[in-house]
């Protein structure tokens, strides 16, 4: 029982016993505003980035009571925005301690989403976690199945999923306003060359050769977490890890997430069978390559003939000759649906669908809305399914998000084995006609930690 749940539960025994004397609702919150009482306490884990947005997004509507950070030098400014929060370094200390909270957003660097999400789960809080889901592929298996044990509400931090945008791509493919879709293009231009995105500072090729001193007040351990050590150098933190492999997971986590989220719920997507990297160009045995073009195929499925998925990374696809001249791709990246009667374009978060050629969509008749919307945001979408109970109350719970985040990652896997055609058994996860692949499908923790509460 969550403490949000033991609370309501309190206050209405207390109500049965003391009667009259209990102040009305609309006395306490007002007639347009939520009780304290009915709030929930929400604790932030890793709110230097972009965990801040996420905070101040649930700030809103319900209580922030305990930040926890690695870096409170870095997570300063943050920190002043809730004064009364309780403050740790390390998440296992704010797990285990007498905080009031029923629920956590995690926003740490990849590889330390897992086993945080894992430890929270297991204690009885909601998560949000933000995207991607995990750093390796058994990660996000894991963690679907963790959140289906516990029963907790959670969410995969993929604001497109609770977009309109989202919504009327589905809607108008199931309505077949394309007609069947066999192919698809999904890419991301952008590219982490020189690593590290060229806005942030100490961009770093490789491993460093000097060491630097851990900053005043950062807890550098538990930054590592289950990530083979290394020393500290500021080309990790703060920002440039994700370009890593050790750390991060690369544009496939960083975009591809967002990008392929409206293909796998439009086009209601299992397990690929096969994935294959045709081109793949830089990057070392320590970071993630400056470009590459993947491509999944997808067995047929129940109204849904065989699909195959190319993901491009630092690059465009071809463009299509129906595309209008002096009409654009969407800013950064984004998806083409090829089929059987036209084409249909949106961005990389899922927005702005459109067919193509434009005189189509001028012409096209929208079919009536049939999905749920969301209207007030990805994080109210979450916090509504915690106050519900509801495992998989929230568009984009682990159930769904670690199916997502397992398909992209797998891109990864390829992405170590350019050439080669990858077999995928996504029941047994595994890759079946190369066994050296499977190393990177489940990463080894470093020894002390682990993602199961009894492992």
């Amino acid at each position: 029982m969550s403490t949000y749940t033991k609370r309501r539960k309190f206050l209405s025994l207390t109500a049965g016993a003391m009667g009259f004397q209990i102040v009305p609702r609309h006395v306490l919150g007002g007639s347009k505003h939520t009780a304290p009482s009915e709030k929930l306490n929400i604790a932030g884990i890793g709110i230097g980035g972009m965990g801040s947005h996420n905070l101040a997004q649930c700030a809103k509507s319900e209580q922030i009571t305990a930040l926890c950070d690695v870096d409170h030098k870095y997570a300063a400014n943050v920190m002043k925005r809730y004064p009364n929060a309780k403050r740790f370094h390390d998440y296992r200390e704010l797990l285990s301690s007498n905080v009031d909270f029923d629920a956590v957003i995690v926003a740490t660097p990849d590889h330390t989403h897992a086993v945080i999400s894992a430890a929270a789960m297991h204690a009885g809080k909601h998560v949000y976690c933000q995207k991607p889901l995990t750093h390796d592929a058994y990660e996000s298996r894991a963690l679907a199945r963790i959140a289906r044990q516990t029963g907790v509400s959670t969410q995969l931090g993929i604001q497109g999923h609770s977009g309109e945008g989202r919504m009327l791509i589905s809607e108008w493919i199931w309505d077949g306003a394309i007609g069947e879709v066999k192919e698809v293009e999904a890419w991301c231009s952008l590219s982490y060359a020189p690593h590290g995105h060229a806005s942030w500072s100490s961009p770093c090729s490789d491993r460093p050769s000097k060491i630097q001193p851990i900053p005043e007040g950062m807890d550098w351990e538990n930054w590592i977490g289950p990530a083979p050590m290394r020393p500290y150098h500021s080309c990790y933190h703060p920002k440039v890890w994700r370009c890593f492999w050790d750390f991060g997971s690369g544009m496939m986590g960083d975009r591809g997430v967002h990008t392929i989220d409206a293909i796998v719920s439009s086009l209601k997507l299992g397990h690929p069978e096969s994935i294959e990297c045709h081109q793949v160009k830089g990057g070392t045995k320590d970071v993630h390559p400056e470009s590459a073009i993947i491509e999944f195929r997808f067995p047929q499925r129940e109204g849904f003939p065989p699909l195959k998925l190319t993901w491009r990374e630092g690059s465009e696809p071809p463009r299509p000759k129906e595309l209008e001249e002096g009409r654009n791709f969407p800013k950064e990246g984004g998806v083409i649906y090829k089929g059987s009667r036209g084409m249909l374009m949106n961005d990389v978060y899922g927005g702005s669908p459109r067919l193509i050629p434009e005189t189509a969509m001028k012409a096209f008749k929208r079919p009536k809305k049939i999905l749920p919307r969301v209207k007030d945001g990805h994080e109210q979408d979450w916090i509504r399914a915690c106050k519900a109970g509801k495992y998989d109350g929230a568009g984009a719970h682990f159930g769904y998000g670690g199916h997502l985040t397992e398909i992209t990652l797998l891109g990864n896997v390829a992405k170590k084995f350019p050439g080669k055609k990858l077999n995928w058994d996504g029941e047994l996860m595994r890759v079946t006609n190369h066994d050296e692949a499977n190393a990177w499908v489940r990463r080894p923790y470093r020894d002390g930690w682990s993602l199961d509460k009894l492992a």
